[in-house]
């Protein structure tokens, strides 16, 4: 199809567009295909190439369309397949990065309560068992007093002398 073979200025119709669309349309997507490797990234890549075409299509002035629409497609696809190795480079740093990082907060997270069980478990008998029932097993107050038969406020008073020891153990160093 030679639309504006003479060089005069034709804005491309409704009608041109379908004649172009149904002439040059399975070319391009096979050309994207071979290219993209992906059937709906083709078919993606043939229509954005026929949406701006019809943008643009008060402004446009096609000489060959055929060659225009396939050297679009040809450009399209090498940008998709730049664009593609680019997003994967960014995704796998993402994923090393996201793991490492992951890692790192479980590899610091396991010693912190490796310091915090020790520390506990140095505490005075009595001490350690409220601090336990009280933190691990989510007992409260009242429910640590009668299991182990002493006042609440004995359980209060055990509880803050653990809180103490243990700020004292992790205060950083002046």
């Amino acid at each position: 199809m030679d639309i504006n073979a003479d060089h005069t200025t034709h804005h491309i119709t409704r009608e041109s567009f379908e004649e172009l669309f149904q002439t040059y349309w399975k070319r391009m997507y096979s050309f994207a295909l071979k290219t993209a490797d992906n059937a709906d990234d083709a078919k993606e890549i043939v229509q954005e190439i026929f949406k701006s075409l019809w943008e643009r299509k008060d402004k446009l002035s096609l000489h060959d369309a055929e060659r225009y629409l396939l050297r679009s497609v040809k450009l399209k696809s090498l940008e998709y397949i730049r664009n593609k190795a680019t997003r994967n480079r960014h995704h796998e740093v993402i994923l090393t990065e996201s793991n490492v990082i992951y890692e790192d907060s479980q590899l610091h997270f396991k010693e912190l309560k490796d310091r915090i069980n020790h520390v506990v478990n140095m505490l005075p008998k009595q001490c350690k068992n409220v601090f336990k029932m009280s933190r691990e097993q989510g007992l409260t107050n009242r429910e640590i007093a009668q299991l182990l038969f002493i006042s609440e406020r004995a359980v209060e008073y055990h509880i803050s002398k653990a809180l103490v020891i243990l700020r004292a153990h992790f205060q950083p160093l002046k």
